[in-house]
Protein backbone atom coordinates (compact mmCIF):
# COMPACT_ATOMS: atom_id res chain seq x y z
CA UNK A 1 0.00 0.00 0.00
CA UNK A 2 1.43 3.35 -1.06
CA UNK A 3 1.44 6.27 1.34
CA UNK A 4 0.31 9.73 0.32
CA UNK A 5 3.28 11.82 -0.84
CA UNK A 6 2.84 14.27 2.05
CA UNK A 7 3.51 11.42 4.50
CA UNK A 8 6.14 9.54 2.50
CA UNK A 9 9.02 11.23 4.34
CA UNK A 10 7.25 11.55 7.68
CA UNK A 11 9.51 10.63 10.59
CA UNK A 12 8.87 10.56 14.33
CA UNK A 13 10.13 13.58 16.27
CA UNK A 14 13.00 13.40 18.71
CA UNK A 15 10.40 13.31 21.45
CA UNK A 16 8.49 10.35 19.99
CA UNK A 17 11.69 8.39 19.25
CA UNK A 18 12.61 8.48 22.93
CA UNK A 19 9.12 7.37 23.95
CA UNK A 20 9.29 4.47 21.48
CA UNK A 21 12.72 3.38 22.72
CA UNK A 22 11.59 3.32 26.34
CA UNK A 23 8.74 0.93 25.49
CA UNK A 24 11.31 -1.78 24.73
CA UNK A 25 13.56 -1.20 27.75
CA UNK A 26 13.34 -2.41 31.34
CA UNK A 27 14.26 -0.47 34.47
CA UNK A 28 14.29 2.98 32.91
CA UNK A 29 14.06 6.00 35.21
CA UNK A 30 11.65 7.97 33.06
CA UNK A 31 11.96 11.76 33.23
CA UNK A 32 10.85 12.21 29.64
CA UNK A 33 7.07 12.31 29.72
CA UNK A 34 4.99 15.27 30.89
CA UNK A 35 2.46 13.22 32.82
CA UNK A 36 1.80 13.59 36.56
CA UNK A 37 2.55 10.44 38.54
CA UNK A 38 -0.53 10.98 40.70
CA UNK A 39 -3.51 8.71 39.99
CA UNK A 40 -6.79 10.52 39.30
CA UNK A 41 -8.55 11.19 42.61
CA UNK A 42 -11.01 8.35 43.47
CA UNK A 43 -14.01 10.67 43.78
CA UNK A 44 -13.38 11.99 40.26
CA UNK A 45 -13.33 8.42 38.95
CA UNK A 46 -16.52 7.72 40.87
CA UNK A 47 -18.16 10.72 39.21
CA UNK A 48 -17.35 9.24 35.80
CA UNK A 49 -18.71 5.85 36.83
CA UNK A 50 -21.86 7.45 38.23
CA UNK A 51 -22.42 9.21 34.91
CA UNK A 52 -22.45 5.82 33.18
CA UNK A 53 -24.94 4.43 35.68
CA UNK A 54 -27.07 7.57 35.28
CA UNK A 55 -27.40 6.90 31.57
CA UNK A 56 -24.89 9.30 30.01
CA UNK A 57 -23.98 6.69 27.40
CA UNK A 58 -25.30 8.37 24.25
CA UNK A 59 -23.72 10.84 21.81
CA UNK A 60 -22.90 14.12 23.57
CA UNK A 61 -23.55 17.64 22.25
CA UNK A 62 -20.84 18.56 19.73
CA UNK A 63 -19.79 21.59 21.79
CA UNK A 64 -19.71 19.57 25.01
CA UNK A 65 -22.22 19.30 27.84
CA UNK A 66 -23.26 22.70 29.13
CA UNK A 67 -22.47 21.85 32.76
CA UNK A 68 -18.90 20.96 31.73
CA UNK A 69 -18.53 24.27 29.90
CA UNK A 70 -19.99 26.06 32.94
CA UNK A 71 -17.46 24.29 35.19
CA UNK A 72 -14.59 25.48 32.97
CA UNK A 73 -15.90 29.05 33.14
CA UNK A 74 -16.26 28.90 36.91
CA UNK A 75 -12.76 27.44 37.35
CA UNK A 76 -11.09 30.23 35.36
CA UNK A 77 -13.13 32.94 37.05
CA UNK A 78 -12.17 31.61 40.51
CA UNK A 79 -8.50 31.16 39.76
CA UNK A 80 -7.69 33.87 37.24
CA UNK A 81 -10.57 36.38 37.28
CA UNK A 82 -11.25 35.46 33.66
CA UNK A 83 -14.93 35.68 32.78
CA UNK A 84 -16.57 34.15 29.74
CA UNK A 85 -19.82 32.50 28.71
CA UNK A 86 -20.33 28.73 28.35
CA UNK A 87 -21.48 29.58 24.82
CA UNK A 88 -17.86 30.52 24.06
CA UNK A 89 -16.37 27.22 25.27
CA UNK A 90 -15.67 24.09 23.24
CA UNK A 91 -14.81 20.79 24.97
CA UNK A 92 -12.09 18.94 23.07
CA UNK A 93 -10.39 15.53 22.93
CA UNK A 94 -7.48 16.67 25.09
CA UNK A 95 -6.03 20.16 24.81
CA UNK A 96 -3.87 19.17 21.80
CA UNK A 97 -7.05 18.81 19.74
CA UNK A 98 -7.71 22.54 20.16
CA UNK A 99 -4.83 23.95 18.06
CA UNK A 100 -5.63 21.57 15.21
CA UNK A 101 -9.28 22.61 15.06
CA UNK A 102 -8.48 26.28 15.61
CA UNK A 103 -5.82 26.39 12.88
CA UNK A 104 -8.16 24.52 10.54
CA UNK A 105 -10.78 27.18 11.16
CA UNK A 106 -8.49 30.20 10.83
CA UNK A 107 -5.68 29.54 8.33
CA UNK A 108 -5.60 30.08 4.60
CA UNK A 109 -2.79 28.43 2.59
CA UNK A 110 0.50 30.24 3.15
CA UNK A 111 -0.60 32.12 6.27
CA UNK A 112 2.27 32.52 8.73
CA UNK A 113 2.12 31.79 12.46
CA UNK A 114 4.78 33.11 14.80
CA UNK A 115 6.15 30.45 17.12
CA UNK A 116 8.64 30.99 19.94
CA UNK A 117 11.53 28.54 20.25
CA UNK A 118 11.86 26.32 22.14
CA UNK A 119 8.27 25.20 21.47
CA UNK A 120 6.09 22.17 22.13
CA UNK A 121 6.92 19.96 19.14
CA UNK A 122 3.40 19.34 17.73
CA UNK A 123 2.69 23.06 17.16
CA UNK A 124 4.83 23.34 14.02
CA UNK A 125 3.40 20.12 12.56
CA UNK A 126 -0.14 21.32 13.22
CA UNK A 127 0.54 24.64 11.49
CA UNK A 128 1.96 22.88 8.43
CA UNK A 129 -0.82 20.30 8.45
CA UNK A 130 -3.37 23.08 8.11
CA UNK A 131 -1.60 24.81 5.22
CA UNK A 132 0.21 27.40 7.31
CA UNK A 133 3.88 28.30 7.64
CA UNK A 134 5.52 28.28 11.09
CA UNK A 135 7.88 31.22 11.52
CA UNK A 136 10.08 30.51 14.50
CA UNK A 137 11.53 33.19 16.74
CA UNK A 138 14.56 32.14 18.72
CA UNK A 139 14.57 33.01 22.41
CA UNK A 140 17.56 33.02 24.75
CA UNK A 141 18.30 31.68 28.20
CA UNK A 142 19.71 35.03 29.35
CA UNK A 143 16.23 36.47 28.73
CA UNK A 144 14.67 33.43 30.40
CA UNK A 145 13.48 32.10 27.02
CA UNK A 146 10.97 34.94 26.74
CA UNK A 147 10.57 36.55 23.29
CA UNK A 148 11.64 40.13 22.83
CA UNK A 149 9.25 42.54 21.17
CA UNK A 150 12.03 43.59 18.77
CA UNK A 151 12.47 40.02 17.52
CA UNK A 152 8.71 39.67 17.24
CA UNK A 153 8.43 42.71 15.01
CA UNK A 154 11.40 41.64 12.91
CA UNK A 155 9.83 38.23 12.19
CA UNK A 156 6.43 39.55 11.10
CA UNK A 157 5.54 39.85 7.41
CA UNK A 158 2.36 40.78 5.51
CA UNK A 159 1.48 37.04 5.66
CA UNK A 160 1.58 36.90 9.47
CA UNK A 161 -1.83 35.84 10.76
CA UNK A 162 -1.32 34.87 14.38
CA UNK A 163 0.87 33.78 17.29
CA UNK A 164 1.01 30.60 19.33
CA UNK A 165 1.85 31.41 22.93
CA UNK A 166 2.56 28.76 25.57
CA UNK A 167 2.71 30.08 29.13
CA UNK A 168 3.95 28.50 31.38
CA UNK A 169 6.12 26.97 28.70
CA UNK A 170 6.76 23.39 27.71
CA UNK A 171 9.72 22.64 27.49
CA UNK A 172 11.56 25.50 29.21
CA UNK A 173 9.30 25.97 32.24
CA UNK A 174 9.47 29.70 31.53
CA UNK A 175 6.74 31.93 33.01
CA UNK A 176 6.21 35.23 31.25
CA UNK A 177 5.67 38.42 33.20
CA UNK A 178 2.61 40.61 32.79
CA UNK A 179 4.79 43.28 31.16
CA UNK A 180 6.07 40.80 28.56
CA UNK A 181 2.54 39.68 27.77
CA UNK A 182 1.35 43.27 27.48
CA UNK A 183 4.09 43.97 24.91
CA UNK A 184 2.89 41.02 22.85
CA UNK A 185 -0.71 42.24 23.17
CA UNK A 186 0.29 45.66 21.87
CA UNK A 187 1.94 44.02 18.87
CA UNK A 188 -1.15 41.87 18.26
CA UNK A 189 -3.34 44.98 18.11
CA UNK A 190 -0.88 46.75 15.80
CA UNK A 191 -0.88 43.86 13.33
CA UNK A 192 -4.52 42.71 13.74
CA UNK A 193 -3.54 39.16 14.71
CA UNK A 194 -5.09 36.30 16.66
CA UNK A 195 -3.37 34.47 19.52
CA UNK A 196 -3.68 30.82 20.41
CA UNK A 197 -2.69 30.94 24.08
CA UNK A 198 -1.95 27.49 25.49
CA UNK A 199 -2.21 27.85 29.28
CA UNK A 200 -2.56 24.17 30.19
CA UNK A 201 -0.02 24.63 33.03
CA UNK A 202 -1.85 27.60 34.58
CA UNK A 203 -2.04 25.89 37.98
CA UNK A 204 1.75 25.58 38.28
CA UNK A 205 3.42 28.98 38.62
CA UNK A 206 6.24 29.28 41.17
CA UNK A 207 7.76 32.70 40.49
CA UNK A 208 5.82 34.69 43.07
CA UNK A 209 3.83 36.33 40.29
CA UNK A 210 0.45 34.68 39.78
CA UNK A 211 -0.48 33.22 36.43
CA UNK A 212 -1.39 36.01 34.03
CA UNK A 213 -4.19 35.01 31.69
CA UNK A 214 -3.43 36.50 28.27
CA UNK A 215 -7.11 36.98 27.42
CA UNK A 216 -7.48 39.29 30.46
CA UNK A 217 -5.24 41.92 28.86
CA UNK A 218 -7.41 44.74 27.44
CA UNK A 219 -8.34 44.10 23.81
CA UNK A 220 -7.21 40.46 23.83
CA UNK A 221 -10.36 38.54 24.81
CA UNK A 222 -11.91 38.84 21.35
CA UNK A 223 -8.58 37.93 19.67
CA UNK A 224 -7.55 35.02 21.88
CA UNK A 225 -8.25 31.30 21.78
CA UNK A 226 -7.46 30.32 25.38
CA UNK A 227 -6.59 26.63 25.73
CA UNK A 228 -6.85 24.69 28.97
CA UNK A 229 -7.62 21.24 30.28
CA UNK A 230 -7.66 18.88 33.24
CA UNK A 231 -4.79 16.58 32.21
CA UNK A 232 -2.03 18.30 34.20
CA UNK A 233 -3.86 20.20 36.93
CA UNK A 234 -6.24 17.35 37.84
CA UNK A 235 -4.01 14.39 36.87
CA UNK A 236 -6.46 13.21 34.20
CA UNK A 237 -4.22 12.68 31.15
CA UNK A 238 -5.95 9.45 30.16
CA UNK A 239 -9.43 10.96 30.33
CA UNK A 240 -8.59 13.17 27.29
CA UNK A 241 -10.46 16.36 28.19
CA UNK A 242 -9.35 19.79 27.06
CA UNK A 243 -11.24 22.96 26.24
CA UNK A 244 -10.94 26.34 24.59
CA UNK A 245 -12.48 29.76 25.19
CA UNK A 246 -12.94 31.60 21.89
CA UNK A 247 -15.31 33.93 20.02
CA UNK A 248 -18.58 32.23 19.19
CA UNK A 249 -18.07 32.25 15.42
CA UNK A 250 -14.84 30.24 15.85
CA UNK A 251 -16.50 27.84 18.30
CA UNK A 252 -19.23 27.20 15.73
CA UNK A 253 -16.71 26.26 13.04
CA UNK A 254 -14.74 24.06 15.44
CA UNK A 255 -17.94 22.17 16.25
CA UNK A 256 -18.58 21.53 12.56
CA UNK A 257 -15.00 20.41 11.97
CA UNK A 258 -15.07 18.07 14.95
CA UNK A 259 -18.28 16.49 13.66
CA UNK A 260 -16.18 15.13 10.77
CA UNK A 261 -13.56 13.72 13.15
CA UNK A 262 -14.77 12.67 16.59
CA UNK A 263 -18.47 13.55 16.75
CA UNK A 264 -18.18 14.76 20.31
CA UNK A 265 -16.06 13.93 23.32
CA UNK A 266 -16.38 10.96 25.68
CA UNK A 267 -19.45 11.55 27.83
CA UNK A 268 -18.15 9.93 31.01
CA UNK A 269 -14.85 11.82 30.84
CA UNK A 270 -16.77 15.06 30.43
CA UNK A 271 -18.85 14.45 33.53
CA UNK A 272 -15.77 13.47 35.54
CA UNK A 273 -14.01 16.63 34.37
CA UNK A 274 -16.94 18.83 35.41
CA UNK A 275 -16.85 17.29 38.88
CA UNK A 276 -13.06 17.72 39.03
CA UNK A 277 -13.12 21.40 38.07
CA UNK A 278 -15.86 22.10 40.60
CA UNK A 279 -14.40 20.30 43.62
CA UNK A 280 -10.60 19.87 43.57
CA UNK A 281 -9.07 23.33 44.08
CA UNK A 282 -7.25 22.46 47.30
CA UNK A 283 -5.75 19.28 45.86
CA UNK A 284 -4.66 21.10 42.70
CA UNK A 285 -2.83 23.67 44.84
CA UNK A 286 -1.33 20.97 47.05
CA UNK A 287 0.07 19.02 44.10
CA UNK A 288 1.52 22.18 42.60
CA UNK A 289 3.60 22.60 45.77
CA UNK A 290 4.83 19.02 45.39
CA UNK A 291 5.96 19.70 41.83
CA UNK A 292 7.70 22.88 42.94
CA UNK A 293 9.61 21.01 45.65
CA UNK A 294 10.64 18.35 43.15
CA UNK A 295 11.85 20.94 40.64
CA UNK A 296 13.87 22.77 43.27
CA UNK A 297 15.56 19.50 44.28
CA UNK A 298 16.38 18.52 40.69
CA UNK A 299 17.59 22.02 39.76
CA UNK A 300 19.97 22.01 42.71
CA UNK A 301 21.32 18.58 41.82
CA UNK A 302 21.78 19.51 38.16
CA UNK A 303 23.79 22.60 39.03
CA UNK A 304 26.26 20.39 40.90
CA UNK A 305 26.93 18.20 37.86
CA UNK A 306 29.98 18.50 35.65
CA UNK A 307 29.17 20.40 32.45
CA UNK A 308 25.55 21.10 33.40
CA UNK A 309 23.78 24.30 34.45
CA UNK A 310 20.10 24.77 35.22
CA UNK A 311 17.83 27.76 35.83
CA UNK A 312 15.47 27.87 38.81
CA UNK A 313 11.96 26.43 38.77
CA UNK A 314 9.40 28.87 37.39
CA UNK A 315 6.38 26.95 36.20
CA UNK A 316 4.86 23.81 34.71
CA UNK A 317 6.88 20.79 35.91
CA UNK A 318 9.79 20.98 33.47
CA UNK A 319 13.43 21.95 33.77
CA UNK A 320 15.54 22.74 30.72
CA UNK A 321 19.18 22.35 31.80
CA UNK A 322 22.04 23.34 29.55
CA UNK A 323 24.28 20.34 28.89
CA UNK A 324 26.59 21.75 26.21
CA UNK A 325 29.37 21.95 28.80
CA UNK A 326 29.61 18.14 28.64
CA UNK A 327 30.83 18.38 25.05
CA UNK A 328 27.85 16.39 23.78
CA UNK A 329 24.97 17.49 21.57
CA UNK A 330 21.42 17.23 22.88
CA UNK A 331 20.83 14.00 20.94
CA UNK A 332 24.14 12.46 21.99
CA UNK A 333 23.58 13.32 25.63
CA UNK A 334 20.01 11.97 25.60
CA UNK A 335 20.79 8.64 23.95
CA UNK A 336 23.97 7.98 25.88
CA UNK A 337 22.24 8.83 29.16
CA UNK A 338 19.43 6.41 28.26
CA UNK A 339 21.66 3.57 27.14
CA UNK A 340 24.44 3.94 29.70
CA UNK A 341 22.54 5.17 32.78
CA UNK A 342 18.96 4.15 31.97
CA UNK A 343 17.68 7.68 32.60
CA UNK A 344 15.25 9.03 30.00
CA UNK A 345 15.10 12.74 29.18
CA UNK A 346 14.26 14.51 25.92
CA UNK A 347 16.76 16.24 23.61
CA UNK A 348 16.30 19.99 23.52
CA UNK A 349 16.70 19.92 19.74
CA UNK A 350 13.30 18.20 19.54
CA UNK A 351 11.80 21.58 20.50
CA UNK A 352 13.44 23.66 17.77
CA UNK A 353 16.96 24.81 16.95
CA UNK A 354 17.14 26.98 20.08
CA UNK A 355 16.88 23.82 22.15
CA UNK A 356 20.21 22.48 20.95
CA UNK A 357 22.57 22.18 23.91
CA UNK A 358 19.72 21.52 26.35
CA UNK A 359 17.57 18.61 27.50
CA UNK A 360 14.08 18.59 28.94
CA UNK A 361 13.51 16.96 32.31
CA UNK A 362 9.98 16.31 33.55
CA UNK A 363 9.83 16.34 37.36
CA UNK A 364 6.81 14.06 37.34
CA UNK A 365 8.16 11.17 39.41
CA UNK A 366 8.48 10.59 43.15
CA UNK A 367 11.30 12.19 45.11
CA UNK A 368 12.89 8.76 45.47
CA UNK A 369 12.89 8.23 41.69
CA UNK A 370 14.18 11.75 41.09
CA UNK A 371 17.04 11.22 43.54
CA UNK A 372 17.98 7.92 41.87
CA UNK A 373 17.80 9.57 38.48
CA UNK A 374 20.04 12.44 39.57
CA UNK A 375 22.53 9.98 41.14
CA UNK A 376 22.72 8.05 37.86
CA UNK A 377 22.97 11.24 35.79
CA UNK A 378 25.72 12.63 37.99
CA UNK A 379 27.73 9.43 37.66
CA UNK A 380 27.20 9.59 33.89
CA UNK A 381 28.45 13.20 33.72
CA UNK A 382 31.44 12.38 35.90
CA UNK A 383 32.47 9.61 33.46
CA UNK A 384 32.38 11.88 30.40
Amino acid sequence: MKLAEKFSTQKPSGMVRVFQAIENMQGVLNLSIGEPDFVTEPDITEAGAKAALDGFTYYPPLQGFRDVREAACAYWERHHAYKNSPDNVYISVGSLHVPWLALSALLNPGDEILLFEPYFTPYAAQIRGNGGVPVTIKTHEENNFAPSIQELRAAATPRTRGIILNNPCNPSGRVMTLKQLEEIAEFVLERDLFVLSDEIYESMVFTGEKHNCFANIPGMKERTLLCGGVSKSHCMTGWRIGYVFAPKEIINVMCVLSSFQTYGVNTLSQKAAAYAMNTQDEKVASRAKVFQTRMELVSKRLNNMKGVTCHSAEGAFYLFPKISGTGLSSEEFTWRLLNEAKVAVLPGSAFGETGEGYVRIACTQSMETLEKSMDAMQEFCDRL
